[in-house]
């Protein structure tokens, strides 16, 4: 692996900089890379909502207070609004703007969103011949077995087929330009702060912790000691879109703890953090199909993005609890 990239004097993109991991990442340069001008890209939240009832987007003006770089209200469906992007020569783009809901099953709007939004910026990307980091998703694989590997997918929502679409098309741009610098980010489940006005699409940690704090006791499929997924904590996935722009090779690459826990370990743990003894409610599953079990297989990461997790569950959680409990009790609205 090179050396650490200084991105001090250099220009660096966020899309859906106001969200979840874009205004982590936003925070991350800010505070380690002072002198970086950084610009977030974000349509902003509205009260849009998509059939399902949940919000068409989650960038929200509290993720960025205490943020000094530019910001442009934009979305990425729209070139007028991507040409806001022109006076600028991008050194680095980090795109995480998305329809990232897996329950959205409008089958032409995530696909303009995620899918042609991404040609968009490949053609920014290859003006200023930019480092392109970009949010893939573990939704790539659907429900196939466990351990997940890169070059073995196979969606069963828009979401994860769109996500997969970006994966082709980056694949055939680094072919085409092979001295262009592409690496998609395929997270698992991300929990941590700046999630909590993704409402009710954010993490069971954040969900589950307010229930604690509410004194009710967890509420749980029934059986989640056997439902198993790969969480991984923010601030290891801040450092995997760090190591992507030294990717040793372009590529897709799993970003997970490479370990699979319970839903039953998450509340545990966080009764356990949170002192408290209320037992689980348990109740049926209602959907169909329902994926037991994810882990992915990180040895593509860390060969190539020089990339390991340092956070296991517990002491993601743990880190977590100061922020959870600071946000009990408010409207993520």
């Amino acid at each position: 692996m090179k050396k650490n990239i200084d991105f001090n004097n250099k220009t660096i993109l966020i899309t859906g900089g106001a969200g979840f991991i874009g205004s982590n990442m936003a925070f991350y340069f800010q505070e380690n890379f002072p002198e970086s001008n950084l610009i977030i890209f974000d349509c902003f939240r509205s009260n849009d909502k998509f059939p399902n009832g949940n919000l068409k987007s989650f960038g929200h003006y509290k993720n960025l207070i205490g943020f000094k770089g530019t910001i442009i209200c934009g979305n990425i469906n729209h070139k007028d609004d991507l040409n806001k992007l022109s006076e600028f020569k991008f050194d680095f783009i980090f795109h995480h703007a998305a329809i990232s809901d897996t329950r959205v099953y409008d089958q032409e709007i995530v696909m303009r969103t995620n899918l042609n939004s991404f040609y968009e910026l490949l053609k920014i990307a290859k003006k200023h011949n930019s480092v392109m980091v970009y949010a893939s998703s573990a939704a790539t694989y659907g429900n196939l077995p466990s351990p997940q590997i890169e070059g073995n997918e196979m969606p069963i929502n828009p979401y994860g087929y769109s996500k997969l679409s970006m994966d082709q098309a980056a694949s055939r741009y680094a072919l085409e330009n092979p001295d262009f610098k592409i690496v998609g980010l395929r997270f698992f489940n991300v929990y941590g702060p700046g999630e909590f006005y993704k409402a009710n699409t954010s993490s069971m940690v954040i969900q589950l912790g307010h229930q604690i704090l509410d004194g009710k006791a967890p509420r749980l499929f029934h059986n989640s000691e056997k439902i198993f997924r790969d969480f991984i904590y923010i601030e290891d996935v801040i450092q995997a879109n760090i190591n992507a722009c030294n990717a040793k090779k372009n590529g897709s690459y799993n970003v997970a703890t490479g370990i699979s826990r319970s839903f039953q370990d998450i509340s545990d743990i966080l009764q356990k953090e949170l002192n408290t003894h209320l037992g689980t409610e348990y109740f049926k599953n209602p959907y169909e199909g329902y994926q037991m079990n994810t882990q992915a297989k990180m040895s593509n990461a860390k060969d190539n993005l020089d990339f390991k997790a340092k956070y296991s569950l517990e002491e993601g959680i743990k880190a977590y609890i100061p922020e959870i409990k600071r946000l009990h009790g408010k409207d993520c609205s």
